[in-house]
């Protein structure tokens, strides 16, 4: 029989005055135990808002850990027979101080520590980022991993973990930002299929005192300075299934099973983990260089296109429509294998049959136009059958792409893509990311590093989190245009992201006010019926990814321990972590 674990996300403010925050957490624990969970996590920062006035102020307010803080929160754990996630800042070597999660067992001992890999802002000015990774920690309720708050904003760290086989992250945040709730926590439990126990703070998260001057000096509203709540707990479908205020101190319960966190298979069957292609994403794990971004990237008219037939129809439909499609969209995105309903309703040999009438007609119906159409087909090669994402225009195929990651929904000798390939255009650079590829968030990350301005994803839409929240955070993360065209499912249909050219966070908007998102692209949805859905999408807005000062949305990833051996950190098989790996 599985076992339910209860669990907690807790959360409340804390101040400049460490003692007072000594009996918040105190008062926190002790009111969340009243409902008995197995786990409780704390937010960031517990010890001390998250505010200094030079570096020795930050070690002189950071904890040692043998201080009576500490030593009061292990024996609570004790006391409430549970295990508890509080992070604080902690003193180190030679006057240095790290953001770390800590976690006590049910006995009071400390069973692992977590050092902040990615650091937000001004905390680059007062933190050290780890240099080691975090360890799973096995335990009788589950494998737990720790991560907090600008972690968990881009997806190496959360990814991490789960590949190390964490069935629970515990994530603890000092964040204003509203997307926090919205998106970055829910998609780290449904993109690594892992439940997720979020807690974030409330009220200022700087001195109160300070708060309209410094709201002045880095041009947010004041009132966006506070906490912005809504911890919550996550399941491995990106399924919310608790969550707190957005205001106020409050405790977010519930019961969960650790073991669903086991299973990374989608509706089809698919592997998630099984099927990565960790030799593809090696260049992840190098150090940053300068991204080779397009000089002539510039605004694009972008539009996808669900089609109404199936089939020899469903690609007449698509070229009889060219000629008034040209008049006012640059490019298009169809649907994986648009002339094609179910995969399981249809040959190989007719869906090549099928693929081969698109390219010759596509063709013909763009001669005299601009347009170019970007869909999936079916593309014989000497060494085998593919499927290619391809660009056609009135010249011909123009640019294609292989799908590199094994799909059940495919037949088992498919061969795969070797490597995500760039396409530069007199409007900027193009990746495509093609069919079930769109759920691997390393592809992504692959295409922003190498420079692209927009990814055009013909696509299969299976789960919800991919339409809620999935494509949305590719998208957000990478600082990139996207296009995403499915056939309408249950779990959605057509997605296109723009991006605003006001940006990075401290310094001067032009164009719109703070409205309290960090890293929030902007989401177009098309309607569950078929038709075309378009926006002119702002393409040189995805050179900027500087989300804060000394805070770059793909350099400050921590690739300095992507390439480590990670078998060691995890209590999983090591030929299952090797492999997932």
């Amino acid at each position: 029989m599985y076992k339910t674990v209860r669990v907690a996300a807790l959360q409340f403010g804390a101040g400049t005055n460490v003692s007072d925050n000594h009996k918040k957490v105190l008062e926190s624990i002790e009111k969340a135990s009243l409902a008995k969970p197995d786990l409780m996590v704390l937010p960031e920062f517990c010890n001390h808002a998250s505010w200094y006035n030079d570096k020795e102020h930050c070690y002189e307010v950071s904890l040692e850990l043998s201080d009576t803080f500490l030593k009061d929160v292990a024996a609570k754990a004790k006391e409430h027979n549970c295990y508890i996630v509080i992070n604080v800042t902690l003193k180190r070597d030679e006057g240095k101080c790290s953001g770390s999660s800590l976690l006590f067992g049910r006995d009071g001992d400390l069973l692992g520590v977590s050092d902040k890999q990615v650091l937000m802002g001004h905390e680059n000015d007062f933190l050290e980022k780890a240099t080691e990774l975090s360890p799973i920690v096995e335990t009788d309720i589950g494998r737990l991993g720790l991560y907090a708050c600008m972690d968990g904003v881009i997806a190496e760290t959360p990814r991490d973990l789960a590949l190390r086989g964490a069935q629970i992250l515990c994530n603890s945040l000092n964040s204003f930002a509203f997307d926090e709730a919205s998106l970055h926590i829910p998609v780290r439990a449904a993109e690594n299929k892992v439940f997720v126990v979020a807690a974030n703070k409330v009220a200022s998260l700087i001195p109160e005192e300070l708060k309209e001057p410094v709201s002045q000096g880095i041009h947010i509203p004041a009132h966006f300075l506070d906490g912005a709540g809504e911890s919550q707990i996550i399941a491995p479908d990106g399924t919310i299934i608790a969550k707190g205020s957005l205001t106020g101190e409050d405790i977010v319960i519930a019961d969960i099973q650790p073991h669903l966190a086991d299973s990374k298979r989608r509706p089809d069957g698919n592997d998630i983990f099984a099927n990565r292609r960790p030799d593809i994403y090696k260049e992840l794990a190098q150090e940053p260089t300068e991204i080779p971004f397009s000089e002539k990237s510039t605004k694009l008219r972008v539009s996808t296109w669900q089609p109404t037939s199936i089939g020899k129809d469903a690609i007449d439909e698509i070229c009889a429509a060219i000629p008034e499609i040209a008049k006012s969209w640059d490019i298009i995105t169809l649907p994986e294998l648009f002339f094609v309903d179910d995969l399981a309703d249809i040959s190989w040999g007719r869906c090549l049959d099928f693929s081969n009438y698109a390219l010759t007609n596509i063709e013909k119906a763009l001669e005299g136009t601009d347009l170019k159409i970007c869909c999936s087909i079916l593309m014989e090669q000497e060494t085998g059958i593919q499927h290619q994402g391809v660009i056609l225009s009135a010249e011909g195929l123009i640019h294609r792409q292989a799908q590199i990651h094994h799909s059940t929904r495919y037949m088992e000798q498919l061969e795969l893509g070797q490597e995500l390939l760039i396409k530069e255009f007199n409007f900027g650079k193009i990746a495509i990311v093609v069919g079930d590829d769109s759920i691997y968030p390393e592809l992504f990350r692959l295409a922003a590093i190498k420079g692209a301005d927009l990814v055009l994803v013909p696509g299969h839409m299976q789960e919800r989190w991919e339409h809620e929240t999935g494509l949305l955070e590719r998208a957000s993360e990478n600082r990139l245009c996207l296009a995403f065209a499915s056939r309408p499912t249950e779990a959605g249909a057509s997605l296109l992201f723009d991006l605003d050219s006001d940006f990075t966070i401290l310094t001067p908007w032009e164009k719109r006010s703070f409205d309290g998102n960090i890293s929030r692209a902007i989401q177009i949805s098309a309607p569950r019926f078929p038709g075309l859905t378009g926006r002119t999408l702002n393409l040189i807005a995805a050179h900027n990814k500087d989300l804060s000062g000394r805070t770059h949305l793909l350099n400050s990833r921590p690739w300095h321990l992507m390439g480590l051996d990670r078998t060691e950190l995890t209590k999983m098989p090591q030929d299952t972590v090797s492999k997932r790996l």
